[in-house]
């Protein structure tokens, strides 16, 4: 179970950043790859993936980043974060995609790839696969 911030319902692999990512000049609104200089996912596309990753930061101007995401049909199927923050919570929000925080099940024991649905509404998150033995 997960705190829910962006109600809806969504699946697909498991994307995991093990840090913050800004969507502004980090992902690129028209393809959905990950561009910010230095993070370990550049070159990853975030479409149709449930991305998790501890929290955003960065602009406001993000938020607009991940509607446009949405709009051009490369947006994250739906969002796990550790802990929320405005920017992407508006985002998720505004550009209806799924999103929870609060994971009871921390992002170190995620394992990539994995289908994982999240319910945004409920906080639900069904896992379906196995999960990392730390």
């Amino acid at each position: 179970m997960a705190r829910g911030i962006a109600s809806g319902r969504a699946s697909g692999p498991l994307l995991i950043s093990h840090i913050p990512i800004s969507f502004l000049s980090g992902v690129d609104p028209l393809t959905g790859e990950i561009v910010e200089s230095g993070h370990p996912l550049r070159g990853r596309i975030v479409a149709g993936c449930v991305f998790a990753f501890p929290h955003g930061k960065g602009s406001t101007v993000g938020s607009y980043v991940m509607y446009a995401l949405k709009m051009n049909g490369r947006a994250p199927a739906a969002i796990i974060n550790t802990e929320a923050e405005p920017i992407v919570a508006v985002g998720a929000i505004i550009a209806g995609i799924p999103m929870v925080d609060r994971p009871d099940i921390p992002l170190a024991r995620m394992r990539e790839g994995v289908n994982v649905t999240v319910d945004g509404s409920t906080g639900e998150i069904e896992y379906e696969g196995l999960l990392e033995e730390n």
